[in-house]
């Protein structure tokens, strides 16, 4: 047997637990002793029982002097007790529902107990103990003891039990994958004593550096897929495209607005990627507003008059019909055709026909779209279905670009039959300087810092439940002074009738946009003119309803985070989120980002009735944050990497995703594959990486 023996062929794990474990995404030896603990238990000092105090989380040594089942009948439970002593004293130990331990545990039996004392009417015990029979290596008690993350029916007793027998007999076998220079620069521990260390440590210390060691292993795997697929992209061409100075200016002269300094060298900087024959890899980073749009239809005009096509990939059909207008109206006097593809809608607008939107059916779409006679294609994840196919693409333009599967990009760029196309990503969720020189560090990074001229700072207030009515009073003077509001709301139905819903559960009480629509509508503002959005209403309902909102027939849209992108009505000042803490940051900054998209002074409003901690940390980190890059870099310091922007989805390892929050690392890990990657790109010196490199690229998914 060998590392990557898989789990059904070992000893002692029958098929439940092969499903559970494979249910966390346990296959083989290897994937079991890679799943590391998430903290520990320190019982690694023997108190005399004498000496023990209350609420103290101890260890003691003794012998059983008895042991039975109790049942008691106010709670109809079964209790555990046994009576442990040493030479200075005796304990009561009591489990709770743990009937089977009579089985396992015997009077006169040397035992360690780790747990906690508590106190009842007869005296101190241990609370549920951990428990373990006296041998020469303890595994569960009478040392720093490993604590894993779990699932039910996975306890870490269990894990330890499997894991320590698979590290006597497999640990020799996990081959070194770092350089040994690398190693002893980087003072790392070696991967077999860190594989014993990170499981059964002899000391914290050593936790911590064999935590180390694994921290680096897993960036360094990522930075080296990473670096190695810029290399491999380095190497492919792309259609040149020498930038048009006469026609940008065109472009820029027509605008009714001037760009600011951070669009044009943003601009500047995407036009000469694209002047190169290798493919462009650009992330466009920049706040709700600020303005990417322009910057990609600059690209995209510079694109199709080099004879060459534009894809427009945006992530709901909102989005995609919004792109259709603003390309249509903004490059309309170019000459171009372009096209809307969309799971619901297919429009083509002809320069042959002075530019006159018509409805066209999808086959001829794509026919058009295959010969070249279509310009720039605007859609959703229509555009990668088996049957497209592009005569001449340039330019592949992804908005909102987290929102995509990396299998539905890389399936974009397969598009053309014959060169890679370049590729300009656009988000407004900027990312932390470490998730840029790992996960997106094959991407160059184009970052708008500016807003518009004449944006005022939107004033963002945490609303407790009290000043409710407060802010209601606040929203109809708003209304009364012309601006429009957004409510959103976290669900679209309600949960209070339907069956199996725990009434206890946070959701259960969460506002819908159902039940807050018909509240608002008929007993807060039964004087104004509100309309309900969602996500299960059909495009064209969705569309009707955004066009009258943004055309003044409505006061205030009740809507779930369909909302969240894309959508422009600058007549709206107030933003209010119902059950703000249900909400990521990023998000919230996406919702907050719908208002003050004029001159108009516009607020945030959050409400939530959440009393925890963390909900306050969170919220006041947006309050406190001037714009999204600040923000991104709170929300990767309260959630953690895990949860930024979704990024669990990649499927990377906890300790690397933890490790991203600490940019000394990530660097330093940068520059050695850097180092590594100069000297043999190939890494035909390291077979044993470039084996693992390989596992490691089937199992997460990268940029």
């Amino acid at each position: 047997m060998d590392l990557y023996t898989q789990i059904e062929n070992l000893p002692g794990i029958g098929t439940v637990y092969q499903r559970k474990l494979k249910k966390i995404g346990i296959k083989t030896v290897r994937d079991i002793l890679y799943h590391f603990p998430h903290r520990y238990e320190n019982f690694s000092n023997i108190a005399p029982i004498s000496k023990i105090k209350l609420q103290e989380t101890v260890c003691v040594m003794g012998k059983i002097l008895e042991i039975k089942n109790e049942r008691t009948w106010k709670k109809r439970m079964t209790l555990t007790q046994a009576v442990i002593q040493d030479n200075t004293g005796a304990i009561r130990a009591v489990w709770f529902r743990q009937p089977y331990l009579t089985r396992t545990l015997k009077q006169g039996d040397n035992v360690c107990l780790a747990g906690k004392v508590s106190v009842d009417n007869s005296g101190a015990y241990l609370s549920n103990p951990a428990y373990e029979k006296i041998s020469a290596n303890l595994t569960h008690t009478g040392r720093i003891v490993p604590v894993y993350p779990e699932t039910i029916g996975l306890s870490s007793r269990w894990l330890r039990y499997i894991i320590k027998p698979l590290l006597v007999n497999f640990s020799a076998k996990i081959p070194e994958i770092l350089p040994q220079k690398i190693i002893q620069d980087n003072n790392l521990m070696p991967i077999r004593q860190a594989i014993w260390q990170i499981h059964f440590p002899d000391s914290m210390a050593m936790a911590r550096k064999s935590k180390e060691r694994f921290s680096f292993e897993q960036l360094f795997l990522i930075e080296m897929a990473v670096l190695r697929a810029r290399m491999r992209l380095n190497q492919e061409t792309a259609p040149a495209m020498p930038m048009d100075v006469n026609l940008i200016k065109r472009f820029v002269k027509s605008l009714s607005f001037k760009l600011t300094d951070a669009q044009r060298k943003c601009t500047y900087q995407v036009l000469k990627d694209m002047e190169k024959s290798r493919p462009m890899n650009r992330l466009l980073e920049g706040d709700v507003g600020s303005g990417k749009t322009m910057v990609a239809l600059i690209a995209a005009l510079q694109t199709i008059k080099s004879g060459n096509q534009v894809a427009f990939m945006a992530p709901t059909e909102i989005l995609a019909k919004q792109h259709f207008q603003e390309v249509s109206s903004r490059l309309g006097d170019f000459n171009i055709n372009i096209g809307l593809l969309t799971g619901k809608e297919d429009k083509f607008i002809s320069k042959k026909l002075k530019n006159e939107t018509i409805e066209i059916s999808r086959k001829k779409l794509i026919e058009k779209t295959q010969k070249n006679d279509l310009d720039i294609l605007i859609g959703t994840h229509a555009l990668i279905q088996d049957k497209m196919k592009f005569g001449e693409l340039g330019l592949i333009i992804l908005d909102e670009q987290h929102r995509f599967g990396v299998a539905q990009r890389a399936k974009l760029t397969t598009k053309s039959s014959k060169q890679i196309p370049h590729l300009l990503s656009m988000t407004a969720t900027p990312i932390p300087r470490t998730l840029a020189l790992t996960i997106f560090g094959d991407l160059d990074l184009s970052i708008i810092d500016q807003l518009p001229k004449g944006r005022k700072k939107i004033i963002t207030k945490f609303v407790a439940p009290a000043n409710r009515n407060k802010s209601y009073s606040f929203i109809k003077q708003q209304i009364k002074k012309g601006r429009q509001v957004f409510i959103i709301c976290p669900r679209i139905e309600s949960q209070k009738d339907k069956e199996n819903i725990d009434p206890t559960s946070p959701w259960a009480n969460v506002k819908s946009v159902e039940d807050e629509y018909e509240r608002l509508s008929k007993q807060i503002f039964p004087d104004l003119k509100l309309v309900m959005l969602h996500g299960k209403m059909t495009p064209k309902e969705k569309e009707k309803i955004m066009k009258d909102f943004k055309n003044k027939k409505f006061d205030i849209l009740v809507s779930t985070s369909v909302i969240e992108v894309g959508i422009d009505v600058p007549n709206a000042s107030v933003m209010v989120i119902e059950g703000a803490d249900r909400f990521g940051l990023s998000q919230l900054h996406q919702f907050r980002g719908r208002v003050g998209r004029s001159k108009y002074q516009s607020y945030c409003l959050l409400f939530t009735d959440s009393p925890a901690v963390k909900t306050r940390q969170r919220l006041k980190a947006l309050i406190s944050s001037e714009n999204g890059f600040e923000l991104a870099e709170k929300d990767l310091s309260i959630r953690g990497p895990g949860d930024f922007s979704g990024t669990r989805q990649w499927g990377i390892p906890d300790i690397a995703m933890d490790s991203l929050k600490n940019i000394a690392l990530v660097e330093k890990t940068r520059n050695s594959v850097q180092q590594i990657l100069d000297e043999d790109p190939e890494l035909k010196q390291y077979p044993f990486l470039l084996e693992r490199l390989e596992k490691f690229q089937n199992k997460i998914h990268l940029e």
